[in-house]
């Protein structure tokens, strides 16, 4: 008996589920912000508990579940008819770079590292960041990328040119400190690395977000102190 109740509480369990994702509508699987990530865990949660745990009463979660659902519906209906409440409940972008500088404070308040930011970028296919333009986080906590107008995607083969092979970018300075294993990859120095850092401008490393140097040895340097201009202007 224990396991024909399992059995059918789970069925219920699904099909009911189904329904509910349907009514939040294809969101809710394809770009969760904050509380649809919420939500989604939650009716997740209490389908478990209805249908393992026998002393659940199974209207009981199906109750939740409404309620959950309901709430949903309801925020993604004030989300559309209202950008202040859309601000207050989705949340708004974040940008993370701005003409080629990454903001480390935006990257503060999203709660990313440096290697966090480097990481979405080569998610995106960009391991060299000097090819990009804009970064900006959205609300469901994906990063887009806007790539500089030479590096968009217009490739040499499109224009029939031969191309010049190109290697992965170093990071020999991140968040201030010398990445001295990186720059052994590389067969350079401290002494090297300061010396071309001093050359063009730049004399206290801890002022530095990243450094990074090309297959060329051509340095792209990214500051701490940079503020961004472009916020609350998506929304």
């Amino acid at each position: 008996m224990e396991f024909l109740s399992i059995l059918i509480k789970s069925l219920s369990s699904i099909i009911a589920l189904f329904i509910f994702t349907k009514i939040m509508g294809k969101k809710q699987i394809s770009q969760l912000n904050l509380f649809d990530y919420v939500v989604g865990i939650t009716i997740g949660s209490v389908v478990a508990d209805v249908s393992i745990d026998l002393e659940t009463h199974f209207m009981h979660g199906m109750l939740v579940m409404i309620v959950f659902t309901s709430v949903s519906v309801l925020i993604s209906y004030l989300s559309q008819k209202s950008i202040k409440m859309r601000r207050l409940l989705v949340g708004v972008p974040i940008v993370l770079m701005e003409n080629g500088k990454i903001i480390g404070d935006n990257l503060k308040n999203v709660k990313f590292d440096i290697n966090d930011f480097l990481q979405e970028a080569r998610i995106s296919g960009y391991f060299d960041i000097s090819e990009i333009e804009y970064a900006i986080m959205e609300p469901n906590g994906k990063v887009s990328f806007l790539p500089k107008s030479k590096f968009k995607p217009l490739t040499p083969n499109d224009m029939k040119l031969k191309s010049n092979y190109k290697g992965l970018c170093s990071n020999v300075v991140i968040d201030g400190r010398i990445m001295f294993n990186n720059l052994k990859i590389i067969n350079k120095d401290e002494k090297w690395l300061i010396k071309r850092l001093n050359n063009i401008g730049y004399n206290n490393i801890e002022d530095l977000f990243l450094v990074t140097i090309d297959s060329d040895e051509k340095i792209k340097v990214y500051e701490k102190k940079v503020k961004s201009n472009m916020e609350g202007s998506f929304l």
